[in-house]
């Protein structure tokens, strides 16, 4: 056995080990009914995503709760291209080709009664394809800005953003950091019968009835760029674009804002002010940026404490001003919870909530746009607006016993960045 592959054989031996009790022998049938059982197990437990590896010695497959990932079984190695052919069947790919990365989605009965959409991804590896699955479960109940994580203070700045008959509203942030959820529950506050909606994604995740939903299809030229000037020909209200990714849909973008339309986009950036400095970059020309452009907000999810094990733990005053906690806000009248870890959660935690930066677009931060300030200055001047970094938000949900300490420092680098610009305002 290769060095490589020596750590993964300990986690193995202790994973769930599902396939062990599955009848019959290692047949098409058992197979069919294994992926079954994993799909119902996943969407019992609350994963996002099932990871299905295969190395030289080991057929692994982890799924992730709350962000983490964790090992669920290791099926036996000869098994894994019929598991790979089978979902590739249901997510109507080519079982034939091995050798180029294929994208899909498949739906699936859990239970026998609801119908769960998945997002499938192979990716060819030295050893064979990986697939993964990602569960598509949003339903409108869970599309309310409420539920979300905002700061009041930000939920008003936000709501008074998207209720413009025209500007750009940007979310940032990580794959994975919750910003299609945030978009769609902000449309779903602006789905009304007097509003043409249109959105084109990369693919549709959420559906939205009342909404124009396309999906992109670059194979067959349908880009951003080229959806966005099919939109501009249908009078509409509001535009939502998946991703600004190129020039020619950021400008286009843009320009739309300027002409009547409320536009709503991602772009990927570590936190609000460098937002505009990456569309800068771009090659946006600045005028077009403080003519058009709204609101950002950077955004991260953070694992929820699980209210039936917490525990309070009492860190050291250095540690908790070294966090980020002002002098003031060591009064001693709340507590710092740990995660520790129960039959009800997941190594202590059960859920997400966002942490958020909601940062307007004001006059003096368009001054600064058209003088090609740096990311820097752009965040001194958030911080004399008194915006909230995503360290300074997370330390407001510790307060609250949301979640750890520990979450907020793993998921939130900022601070040092802001603690600069809030030094240099003196």
């Amino acid at each position: 056995m290769s060095e490589r592959t020596m750590p993964l054989q300990p986690r193995a031996a202790a994973v769930l080990q599902l396939w062990k009790t599955m009848p019959g022998s290692a047949d098409d049938g058992q197979v069919v009914r294994y992926l079954d059982q994993l799909l119902v197990h996943a969407h019992r437990v609350g994963a996002s995503d099932l990871h299905f590896e295969p190395y030289e010695h080991l057929f692994r497959i982890r799924m992730r709760i709350d962000g983490q990932l964790s090992e669920l079984d290791a099926p036996p190695l000869t098994v894994k291209d019929r598991i790979a052919s089978r979902i590739k069947v249901l997510a109507k790919l080519d079982i034939s080709e091995k050798r180029l990365p294929q994208d899909g989605r498949m739906r699936h009965s859990v239970g026998g009664q609801r119908i769960i959409d998945f997002r499938v991804s192979t990716l060819p590896t030295v050893f064979g394809e990986k697939v993964v699955l990602r569960l598509l479960n949003s339903g409108p109940a869970l599309l309310d800005l409420d539920s979300l994580g905002y700061e009041e203070a930000q939920k008003a700045v936000l709501l008074q953003a998207i209720g413009r008959p025209w500007g750009m509203v940007l979310v940032t942030g990580p794959t994975g950091s919750g910003k299609t959820l945030s978009l769609y529950s902000a449309l779903s506050l602006l789905n009304k019968a007097g509003l043409n909606i249109s959105t084109a994604e990369d693919p549709t995740e959420i559906n939205l009835p009342g909404i124009n939903q396309v999906n992109i299809n670059e194979k067959a030229g349908l880009d951003f760029a080229l959806a966005l000037r099919a939109f501009l020909r249908q009078d509409p209200d509001v535009i939502m674009v998946g991703e600004i990714r190129d020039l020619e849909t950021a400008d286009m973008a843009l320009k739309a804002a300027q002409t009547g339309h409320m536009v709503l986009s991602t772009l990927h950036t570590n936190d609000a002010p460098s937002s505009l400095t990456r569309l800068c970059q771009m090659g946006v020309a600045p005028h077009n940026i403080t003519a058009s452009l709204a609101l950002v907000t950077a955004q991260r999810l953070l694992r929820k404490l699980c209210v039936h094990c917490r525990q309070v733990r009492t860190p050291s005053k250095a540690a908790l001003l070294q966090a980020g906690f002002a002098q003031e806000d060591l009064d001693g009248s709340w507590p710092v919870f740990a995660a520790v870890g129960c039959a009800q959660c997941h190594q202590g935690y059960k859920g997400r909530l966002g942490v958020f930066q909601v940062m307007p677009v004001s006059e003096d931060m368009q001054r600064l746009i058209l003088q090609s300030a740096s990311s820097l200055e752009f965040a001194r001047q958030a911080a004399a607006e008194g915006v909230l970094s995503l360290r300074e938000a997370g330390l407001r949900k510790v307060k609250l016993g949301l979640t750890s300490l520990e979450e907020v420092l793993t998921h939130t680098n900022d601070q040092a960045f802001f603690a600069d610009a809030r030094h240099a305002l003196g």
